[in-house]
């Protein structure tokens, strides 16, 4: 049985699926006012191993991830770029889409922009305003946490610490990992002389970043989702508002599991743009390092752990993937002088070895090593052709899922 680490409750859990015919996963994407990095792109990773994983095991998968196209950091870049905001954003998110198709990301079954879903965000802000959770105020519109039941549980925040006195928080995002303690903003109301601005049934303006997500859910699935999943910054000041948001709007459950993958690191520090300690995947690719490497590298350590990068590291793990594929094609070579029927035992049992790994909160690493440490064993370098056919194909069916094979 599938095992995963669940952020609400902090434990971990044996996988139940809300709807068994259809399983629900939903991811943040990226926020486009600049390109992805190679830390973003360790999250989109872990996703994407994830859902192709519950494919594997026999799920049938329904995919979301939303594009942050509307904020206050991407209307800034494209100021300062001399650009319209739509400029600035296409550039960025045909970047992404190139990049996603290079490391072998699945293409999200819906992938729309944030700007493309405000009447789905007016309408929800409409609703929580009726509801007495939300309020104007100098023509913005604000959430205010009190009125949730159990804010601040996937955090873990404690809200003893909340303060007394009303404070309200305007900007889209905050630089740090500390709370805010105070109401968030929902709704940018329109102040004159602003270039990005919707007309709507709230009103002139444009909504904030935290109601952008629950738009697009709202827009596409309309039951609990089964994984709701994304980076660790995500519990600061964001999780926590989606789910108040929705669990308000909505008479169950966000999700049923909330999964986070932590960061990639470099000398010390998480990968991050406002650090100035990035690199691309085109740093890597002009190294020499090849896309499946690349990919290779970001999946190869537990998504719940910290993944350190350095030279040193990924020419390691590059170097790995290299001796496995060696391995797999002297095994596919012996297959095809096949002439019987194909034999499964070998082949069952990488099959074995891959999903109890992979279903222990997928550990990517250990099926990797486990697998590799199979087919080095003698009785795998000797298999017999109608054997090595059967492993090729496990193997094959395996690489659906990790992508680094073929």
């Amino acid at each position: 049985m599938l095992k995963l680490f669940n952020t609400l409750g902090r434990r971990i859990e044996g996988f139940r699926p809300v709807n068994r015919n259809l399983v629900t996963v939903f991811s943040c994407g990226p926020s486009v006012y600049q390109k992805a990095h190679i830390g973003n792109f360790r999250t989109f990773l872990f996703e994407d191993v994830l859902v192709r994983y519950l494919e594997y095991s026999g799920y049938k998968v329904k995919w979301g991830m939303t594009i942050t196209d509307v904020e206050d950091k991407a209307i800034a870049q494209a100021a300062k770029e001399h650009r319209t905001l739509r400029h600035l954003t296409d550039r960025n998110i045909q970047e992404f889409l190139k990049e996603m198709k290079l490391l072998r990301i699945r293409t999200p079954d819906q992938l729309p922009r944030a700007s493309e879903c405000v009447a789905e965000a007016a309408s929800l802000i409409s609703q929580l305003i009726e509801r007495g959770a939300a309020y104007r105020h100098s023509g913005n519109i604000y959430f205010d946490p009190l009125t949730f039941p159990g804010f601040g549980q996937l955090y873990g925040l404690d809200m003893t610490k909340w303060p007394s006195k009303k404070r309200r928080f305007h900007k889209d995002t905050y630089p740090g990992i500390q709370w805010n303690l105070g109401d968030f903003i929902l709704w940018h109301g329109y102040h004159g002389g602003e270039r990005v601005f919707w007309e709507s049934g709230i009103g002139r303006g444009r909504p904030s970043w935290n109601v952008q997500d629950p738009a697009m859910i709202t827009r596409y699935y309309d039951e609990t989702l089964s994984v709701y999943c994304g980076g660790i910054d995500n519990l600061f000041r964001h999780h926590d508002y989606t789910r108040a948001i929705l669990e308000t709007t909505r008479p169950y459950p966000a999700s049923r599991f909330w999964l986070h993958c932590l960061h990639l690191l470099v000398k010390g520090q998480k990968m991050s743009k406002s650090k100035g300690n990035i690199y691309y995947t085109d740093d890597l690719l002009s190294k020499g390092y090849s896309p499946a490497e690349v990919r290779f590298f970001l999946i190869y350590g537990h998504y719940r752990q910290r993944l350190v990068f350095s030279d040193e590291i990924i020419a390691d793990t590059s170097a790995r993937l290299r001796a496995f594929r060696k391995k797999v094609d002297i095994i596919a070579r012996a297959a095809r002088k096949r002439r019987g029927e194909t034999a499964g035992r070998a082949a069952s049992l990488c099959r074995k070895v891959f999903m109890k790994n992979m279903s222990n909160d997928l550990d990517v690493r250990q099926a990797f090593d486990d697998l590799d440490s199979l087919l080095s064993r003698t009785a795998f370098q000797q298999l017999q052709p109608e054997e090595a056919y059967g492993v090729t194909s496990a193997l094959n069916e395996i690489d659906r899922v990790l992508r680094v094979l073929a």
